[in-house]
């Protein structure tokens, strides 16, 4: 940011394009996917991620936030197909393979966000060619997903119950929490190191405690949406993942330069659950195989707008007001908000939606229910 001179809330306006892009194109998924079958459109989302990094580090301030918005696009539609993909085909192993997949997104942001600055300094080469290597990350999935495109699957045009599921309450809970949840991970993403660097540290370390609190959402990310896909509820789960993240942007805000690795792990350990839990509940919560990806692009639709408000929001209170008091004060407010829609979506009872109105048909079995029998 410092080469281009963007203010801290123009640097927050960075961030704040990509989790838009997170939102609008979320709906976009299920037209590609009636067009091109659901593998090929995976295939697109990893291209268009891919070549979103490669821009974002290829020139001038303009062509940063074309980039971002590119990568966010694609992150948009891998997000909304992988409930339903693992519903389809995994449907007995979507907590584990949810965590491995928001695993693998969290090492590459982990990679991106706390080595760019370090290599940069050990190698002498600029942040262009250390930001640009990133997509090299993106090759193996590529590699991976290709043989799996040349059977053409198109899925058929079904119902679209997007009005019965928008008056349904637990897609406004799903919704909320999956907003909330997002936007302070992305708040995370974009001032931890500046939080860290105003405390008095070095920019190197403040990159190096945002790849830990990145690389350490990987432990609950990986772990705890297979516990929680097995069990009746997954409050518990919801509810230590609120006071996780709440202990480390507390840490950060009143003691920022002690102990400050301490902080940066619990922040991971949080956010790390709180995401995988976000997309569980989208697979678990949705009843009908058809409404799937209905359900996940209006959860990632509203809750990605919701925020993208919040890194820019936070970076405009940082500059009201001289300091990070203000900012993480306000975060801590809309992570206890976080807590009380989580619970409400983590309950069984609140899952029910009307058959009657979406034209389809029940799943033979559920995830929730192979394990414990019907709620």
């Amino acid at each position: 940011m410092a080469e281009f001179r963007l203010t801290p809330t123009a640097g927050g306006l960075l961030t704040t394009t990509m989790v838009v892009c997170l939102g609008i194109v979320a709906p976009l998924a299920a037209p590609m996917v009636h067009r091109l079958g659901m593998e090929r459109t995976v295939l697109a989302g990893l291209a268009v991620l891919a070549g979103g990094i490669l821009l974002r580090s290829a020139g001038g301030p303009v062509v940063l936030y074309l980039g971002a918005a590119l990568a966010g696009s694609g992150i948009a539609i891998l997000n909304v197909l992988m409930p339903p993909l693992l519903r389809r085909h995994f449907a007995d192993r979507v907590g584990l393979l949810t965590g491995i997949y928001v695993a693998v997104l969290v090492l590459g942001a982990a990679l991106a966000g706390g080595l760019t600055v370090p290599l940069q300094q050990a190698t002498n080469t600029g942040w262009r060619l250390t930001a640009a290597a990133v997509a090299l990350l993106v090759a193996p999935a590529l590699l991976v997903w290709l043989p799996l495109t040349r059977a053409r699957h198109v899925e058929p045009r079904g119902p679209r119950p997007f009005r019965t599921l928008l008056r349904t309450p637990i897609t406004w809970y799903v919704t909320g929490f999956m907003g909330l949840q997002s936007l302070t991970f992305y708040t995370a993403l974009a001032w931890l190191p500046a939080i860290y660097t105003d405390a008095g540290l070095a920019p190197a370390q403040a990159g190096y405690l945002l790849g830990l609190a990145n690389l350490t959402q990987i432990t609950t990310a990986l772990t705890l949406p297979a516990l929680a896909a097995r069990a009746r509820t997954q409050s518990g789960h919801v509810a230590w993942a609120a006071v996780l993240t709440i202990a480390g942007y507390l840490g950060m805000l009143l003691a920022p330069g002690s102990t400050s690795w301490l902080w940066a792990v619990l922040l991971g350990l949080g956010q790390g659950a709180s995401i995988a839990l976000a997309l569980l509940l989208i697979a678990l919560r949705a009843p009908e195989a058809g409404l799937i990806t209905a359900f996940s692009a209006i959860a990632q639709f509203l809750g990605y707008i919701l925020a993208a408000s919040g890194p820019v929001l936070v970076g405009a209170l940082y500059q009201a007001s001289g300091g990070w008091t203000v900012p993480l004060g306000s975060v801590l407010v809309l992570l206890m908000a976080q807590l009380v829609v989580g619970l409400r979506a983590s309950r069984p009872a609140t899952q029910t939606i009307d058959r009657a109105n979406t034209g389809t048909r029940p799943l033979t079995s559920r995830p929730d229910d192979h394990d414990h029998g019907p709620n």
